[in-house]
């Protein structure tokens, strides 16, 4: 967070994860708790970041949850979804569904947000066969079609 200026503001179910977010001064949230915050408007964020969060349910959750969440991200706004390729997707059993580009760009299809970019990080795409944490990394802009 320290990257955005202290501006972010991290949601996650995990409230161990939560609580040493706010012992480092992050402002971090559940989110039941973030919901009842002041963090909670709509079209309040510039962008939404879902980093390993997707691959641990189905494409229809994934969906589901991103919907979830969008009315909070203004209109112009960024989404950036983050998962793992072949070797990290099977180092972890919690790990439900493999997404890659095609995968996430549906989920974004599905929602009316554009596909802006897509991205193999930190290596080039055939890496994550062999690498655990190379990662599909796509980017998408939320416009007033989107479906909130």
């Amino acid at each position: 967070m320290k990257t955005l200026g202290c501006n972010g503001v991290g949601v996650d179910t995990n409230e161990t994860a939560v609580g040493l977010a706010r012992q480092q001064g992050f402002q971090a949230f559940t989110t039941e708790d973030f919901r009842k915050s002041k963090w909670a408007t709509k079209g309040g964020f510039d962008s939404l970041l879902f980093a390993h969060v997707f691959e641990h349910m189905t494409r229809s959750e994934a969906t589901e949850t991103l919907r979830l969440w969008l009315p909070y991200l203004k209109i112009g706004g960024s989404t950036v979804l983050i998962t793992p390729q072949e070797k990290g997707f099977k180092s972890d059993p919690t790990h439900v569904t493999f997404m890659d580009f095609d995968d996430l760009g549906v989920i974004l299809q599905a929602l009316k947000i554009s596909v802006v970019g897509k991205y193999s990080f930190p290596f080039p795409r055939f890496a994550g066969r062999l690498f655990t944490y190379n990662e599909f990394v796509i980017l998408g802009t939320k416009d007033s079609q989107a479906r909130v």
